[in-house]
C-alpha cells in the first residue's frame, strides 16, 4: 500500500463549504491501494481571533495557556473535516498530538518534534479509515500542549510523512505551487513544476511564504518528496525533490522577499576575543533567530555591529541587546525597523560566475541602495529599505530573465495553467466514462506548446 500525506491550511479549511469540497476532493484522491493521512491548520482566521481574545486580557499572555488556547483551532478543523467525510459514507478519524503521541520539546510558540508513536495511526489506516490529524501543535514531556509557531502545520505534515515513511507529502493551499517570486508583487512570476530542496530552503529562508523552512528541512533530512499544490485546483503544482540531473540548473530559479525585518546596530563595541559570543548567546537562548550579520573594521580597539532579526522578535531582541551592551561596555544601539531582504536563489551559482555582480548593478541601476549583503553558494541576500522591496522583486526578476520561459525551463505561466485545467475539464466527462482522468506533467505540456 502506498501511503500519501496531504495537508490542508487555513483557506483551504476556512468555512464548513470548503471543508465539505475539501472532504469531497479527498475521496476523489483516495485509492483502494492508498492509505490518507490528512494534517489540517486551523479554519482560516481563527488563529489570529484567538490571540486577539488573549491579548484582549493581557499584553503578554502566558505562553503554556497561549498554546493552550490556540491549540483548538486546528481540533476544531479536525473533528470537522472528519464529521464532513463521515457524512459523506466514508471510514474517517480525527486524531489529536495527545492520540498521537506526537512529542516535542516543550518550548511554547515554537516547539521542535522530537517523536511520533505511530501505533494509533497504522490501527485507523488499518482498519480503512482516513486519519485526519491536527498540525501545528504536540505534546511535551509533562503533557503540556505546545505549538510549532507560524506554518508549524506543514511541519506537522512532513513529520507524520517522515515517521509513517511516506510515499509523499502533498501541502494543499490556496496557490498553484511554488512560484519564481511572489506573483502578488511580480505579475510575470511563473510556477516552477520543480525544484530542489537546497533551493527551497533558501527562499524560504528569505521570505517565502509557500512552505515553512523547518517542513522543507525535514522532508531534505528524510528524502520525502513534498508537493505544494491548490486545493482549488487539478493542477499538480511544484514538487520539491532532491537535487538530480533532471533539475535544469538555472543560475536564478527564483526571488524571495522579506518585508517583516528589523536591523539592530550596536555602536562601538570592544574587539576582542569572546565579545561576538555575548552578545549572540543570549539571543540563541531566547530562541532568537538571528539572520544577517555584518561586523565593521575595527577602529582604535571598537569595532560596529548589525545583524537582522525578524519583526516579531524585535522588541525581545532589543531588550537583551541593551542588557548586554551595558555588560560587555557597547556604544549605543541603533534600531532600524524599516527595513527588509530580497535574495536571488539557484544552485545554478554554483558553476555560473558573476551572478552577484549583476544583482548589485540591477539594483543599483534602479537607485536601490544596498546596507547589508550575505551570501551563501546559492543565495545572495541583500539587505534594502522595505519601501523599495516591490521594485527590487521586479527589476530583479527581469534581469534575471525569470519571466522568459525556455524550451528547458521548468516553467510555467499562471495562464498556460488556467487554459490547461480548462482544457482538461472539456475532455473529463468524456474520459470519466472510459477511465480515470490522467493530469500531463507540466513539463511535458510545456514541451508540446513549444
Amino acid at each position: 500500500m502506498r501511503l500519501i500525506v496531504q495537508k490542508y491550511g487555513g483557506s483551504s479549511v476556512g468555512t464548513l463549504e470548503k471543508i465539505g469540497k475539501v472532504a469531497q476532493r479527498i475521496i476523489d484522491s483516495k485509492a483502494d491501494d492508498i492509505h490518507l493521512v490528512v494534517v489540517v491548520s486551523a479554519m482560516q482566521g481563527e488563529t489570529d481571533r484567538l490571540i486577539g481574545l488573549a491579548n484582549g486580557i493581557s499584553d503578554r499572555p502566558d505562553l503554556r495557556e497561549l498554546d493552550q488556547l490556540l491549540a483548538t483551532g486546528e481540533q476544531a478543523s479536525a473533528a470537522l473535516l472528519a464529521i464532513a467525510l463521515k457524512n459523506l459514507g466514508v471510514s474517517a478519524i480525527s486524531l489529536t498530538a495527545q492520540q498521537m503521541k506526537l512529542r516535542t520539546d516543550g518550548v511554547f510558540s515554537r516547539a521542535r518534534i522530537r517523536s511520533i508513536d505511530r501505533k494509533a495511526i497504522d490501527e485507523a489506516l488499518n482498519s480503512g479509515a482516513i486519519v485526519v490529524a491536527t498540525g501545528f501543535q504536540g505534546i511535551d514531556d509533562e503533557g503540556n500542549l505546545t505549538t510549532l509557531g507560524r506554518g508549524g502545520g506543514d511541519t506537522s505534515g512532513v513529520a507524520l510523512a517522515a515517521a509513517l515513511k511516506a510515499d509523499e507529502c502533498q501541502i494543499c493551499t490556496d496557490v498553484l505551487g511554488v512560484y519564481t517570486a511572489d506573483p502578488n508583487i511580480c505579475k510575470t512570476a511563473r510556477k516552477l513544476n520543480e525544484i530542489s530542496f537546497e533551493e527551497m530552503m533558501e527562499m524560504a529562508s528569505q521570505g517565502s511564504k509557500v512552505l515553512q523552512i523547518r517542513s522543507v528541512e525535514l522532508a531534505m533530512n528524510h528524502k520525502i518528496p513534498l508537493r505544494v499544490r491548490s486545493t482549488f485546483s487539478n493542477d499538480e503544482g511544484t514538487l520539491v525533490k532532491e537535487e538530480d540531473k533532471h533539475i535544469e540548473h538555472l543560475a536564478v530559479c527564483g526571488i524571495s522577499h522579506s518585508k517583516d525585518e528589523v536591523k539592530l546596530t550596536v555602536r562601538n563595541v570592544p574587539d576582542q576575543p569572546g565579545v561576538a559570543s555575548r552578545i549572540f548567546s543570549p539571543l540563541a537562548a531566547a530562541h532568537i533567530n538571528v539572520d544577517v550579520i555584518v561586523q565593521n573594521i575595527s577602529k582604535e580597539g571598537k569595532t560596529d555591529v548589525s545583524f537582522t532579526v525578524s519583526r516579531a522578535d524585535g522588541a525581545a531582541a532589543e531588550d537583551i541587546l541593551r542588557r548586554v551592551t551595558e555588560e560587555i561596555g557597547g556604544g549605543v544601539i541603533d534600531i532600524d525597523n524599516k527595513v527588509g531582504k530580497v535574495s536571488i536563489v539557484g544552485v545554478g551559482m554554483r558553476s555560473h560566475p558573476g551572478v552577484a555582480a549583476q544583482m548589485f548593478e540591477t539594483l543599483a541601476s534602479a537607485g536601490i541602495n544596498i546596507e547589508i549583503i550575505t551570501t551563501s553558494e546559492i543565495k545572495v541576500t541583500c539587505v534594502i529599505q522595505r519601501e523599495q522591496m516591490a521594485d527590487a522583486v521586479r527589476v530583479l526578476h527581469e534581469a534575471f530573465e525569470l519571466d522568459r520561459a525556455k524550451p528547458s525551463q521548468r516553467l510555467i505561466t499562471p495562464a498556460e495553467v488556467e487554459t490547461k485545467v480548462k482544457s482538461k475539464g472539456k475532455t473529463k466527462a468524456k474520459a470519466k466514462a472510459k477511465k480515470p482522468a490522467v493530469v500531463k506533467t507540466q513539463s511535458k505540456q510545456v514541451k508540446k506548446k513549444k
